[in-house]
């Protein structure tokens, strides 16, 4: 699964870098939500006094990270990493307290091309599991919410933010428990019924009741997407929020179609703050961590879970010890050209060593017969089709490559 991950984000031209499992405690205490601070970080102090904590997301890491090399990094920087994190919070469908997290940036280059490249990505890698046409993508704007909350709606950013707490929460609560939130948080009835017909409303209807850039920016956003060819899996959907104090443009979540699944996978969204809190260079960012979970929870109820085939191409038997220096020799040719090769430890006969191989899953095996190397040949069997070969040893690197469809 990591594989697949990496070769797609690969394909798009990002390189991957890792971090330090331990991080100080001010480096998410500056910038990361506030619930993961105080309810979820693991964190402890060393013996030098020094207040640490276990790394719950990888963002703040890359950010202190890329500010140390900035001057030397080529511009836009595309980034990704797949580091395991861990949060202290109840093991439920879809988290656990440690995972492992594919997690894609871009810092610089133009917003609105990056933003349409890290959909894009997104949207590619579900295709590449098979799941292109079971995923949403919804999409939505910070400045556009913070131009109806406060403008149109003429709340306070506490009163906002209870708003848009209550929003997330919304499809776990019956609506009058909602609504109950919406007036502890001061709306009134009016104020609740103009919430409702903003949710309601769709991108075109938004844009002319309530002209800004945000929203101007989604329009342009979408027109990317078409020219990138994914704007059938994208959506505008006012009512993703995510984190208030750390994304400030355009914020995603990507959802699974599916009745039996129906949730938020993973999302993420523009942060253009971050880089600041590292040094004198603001360099504007935007990115999105998929966590293992969720994605092993989408594969499954699609029926799209991967079958992981063995990593052994060849076999290379030991029926004598005296026979050691051949089987090396014909193991390292092979090597050579690129294949995995898996050698006994103990000599034993044809149909131990087959057995031996079988159970590692091997493709093929070589196996050396006394008659076949007199005359200076070796068998080589197919164990997919149980096909068998007697062919010069010189030939065992090119009747490899043929069979197995070349590795390098």
């Amino acid at each position: 699964m990591f594989g697949k991950l990496s070769s797609t984000v690969r394909s798009f031209g990002y390189r991957e870098y890792g971090g330090p499992m331990l991080e100080s405690f001010d480096l998410y205490a500056a910038k990361t939500g506030e619930e993961i601070v105080n309810q979820q970080l693991y964190h402890m102090e060393d013996r030098g006094g020094r207040k640490i904590a276990v790394r719950p997301e990888m963002t703040p890491t890359m950010a202190r990270m890329v500010a140390a090399k900035i001057h030397e990094l080529p511009r836009p920087v595309r980034l990704f990493s797949i580091p395991n994190l861990w949060r202290y919070e109840r093991p439920q469908r879809g988290r656990l307290r440690e995972h492992w997290q594919l997690n894609v940036d871009v810092l610089g280059g133009d917003p609105l091309l990056a933003e349409t490249e890290v959909l894009s990505l997104a949207v590619e890698i579900m295709r590449a599991f098979g799941g292109g046409e079971r995923m949403q993508v919804r999409v939505n704007h910070r400045q556009l919410m913070d131009e109806f909350f406060t403008k149109r709606m003429e709340l306070t950013t506490e009163q906002a933010h209870k708003v848009v707490k209550a929003i997330d929460a919304r499809s776990k609560v019956d609506e009058a428990k909602f609504k109950g939130w919406l007036i502890e948080a001061g709306l009134q009835e009016s104020k609740i019924a103009e919430l409702e017909k903003f949710f309601s409303s769709n991108l075109d209807q938004i844009r002319n009741d309530l002209p800004c850039a945000g929203s101007e920016h989604l329009v342009a956003l979408f027109r990317a997407l078409e020219e990138s060819g994914v704007s059938k899996q994208v959506v505008f959907d006012p009512t993703i929020m995510r984190g208030l104090d750390y994304y400030t443009g355009t914020v995603f979540e990507i959802y699974d179609v599916s009745p039996e699944n129906h949730r938020a996978m993973f999302g993420g969204g523009r942060y253009d703050n971050l880089m600041g809190i590292f040094g004198k260079e603001s360099l504007s960012g935007v990115g999105f961590g998929m966590g293992d979970v969720s994605l092993q929870n989408f594969l499954e109820t699609h029926g799209l879970v991967p079958k992981f085939e063995s990593e052994i191409d060849v076999f290379v038997s030991l029926p004598a010890l005296s026979l050691r220096g051949l089987s090396e020799e014909v193991s390292r040719s092979l090597r050579n050209a690129g294949f995995n090769v898996m050698t006994p430890l103990s000599e034993g006969g044809f149909g131990q060593q087959l057995k031996l191989a079988n159970k590692h899953e091997a493709k093929l095996v070589i196996l050396f017969g006394e008659a076949e190397l007199q005359e200076g040949k070796v068998v080589l069997k197919f164990l997919k089709t149980g096909e068998q070969f007697v062919i010069p040893k010189s030939e065992v690197v090119s009747q490899a490559l043929s069979l197995l469809g070349g590795k390098v």
